[in-house]
């Protein structure tokens, strides 16, 4: 049976919800700042900056802004944000005079994420509702791209570089970090959803 995407989308939703609520009940993906700082080389120093409410349900596979940090001024576009670790970041790097969209399909993220823009006083920051394969974002209107464990939850990922590269001004920047599978995937697990969200 193919991949029903709609239920898969739902089922992503759910967990990620889920990870707002309680991001330390246990996944089978680690969360939260200490998690971040020790595995994957963020600062402890930015991260104690931020709110435990930016940190706490972070759930990254590594750190897009590790590869440079964004300019001031800059726009930058963050697909599949989360409550915001990277955004706000981010948003920190480019300052007021730049901006930083967040976008995000799961309706507790972007709440989050827009409670926490409120919390720290980052006018500057943006969330949006919309997927990857279909960016809520102008036309060759970003400097730098990020994204966070997000791609590898998505089917069409052919779709999703295209969007990005269609967001991305001339001699803009693309930062991911992501899970990579070295072999093929028989087709029945690629369209198996409990494999996607276990």
């Amino acid at each position: 049976m193919p991949l029903d995407v709609d239920r898969l989308r739902a089922e992503i939703s759910k967990v990620y919800s889920e990870v707002v609520r309680d991001p330390k009940r246990g996944y089978h993906f680690h969360t939260g700042p200490e998690y971040a700082v020790e595995r994957l080389g963020y600062s402890a120093a930015a991260l104690a900056e931020l709110p435990d409410s930016v940190t706490a349900p972070f759930a990254g596979v590594g750190n897009p802004l590790a590869m440079g940090q964004p300019r001031p001024g800059e726009t930058v576009v963050d697909v599949g944000a989360g409550s915001g670790m990277d955004t706000f970041l981010a948003a920190r790097a480019v300052g007021p005079a730049g901006r930083v969209i967040a976008v995000d399909m799961t309706d507790a993220m972007l709440e989050r994420g827009r409670d926490n823009a409120a919390l720290t006083g980052m006018t500057w920051v943006e969330y949006r509702k919309g997927l990857a394969e279909s960016l809520p974002v102008d036309d060759a209107s970003a400097d730098l791209v990020i994204s966070n464990g997000v791609i590898n939850l998505t089917p069409d990922k052919d779709r999703v570089f295209r969007e990005v590269f269609r967001v991305l001004r001339p001699g803009g920047r693309l930062q991911i970090a992501d899970i990579v599978v070295h072999r093929d995937i028989p087709p029945a697990a690629r369209d198996d959803i409990a494999i996607w969200t276990a």
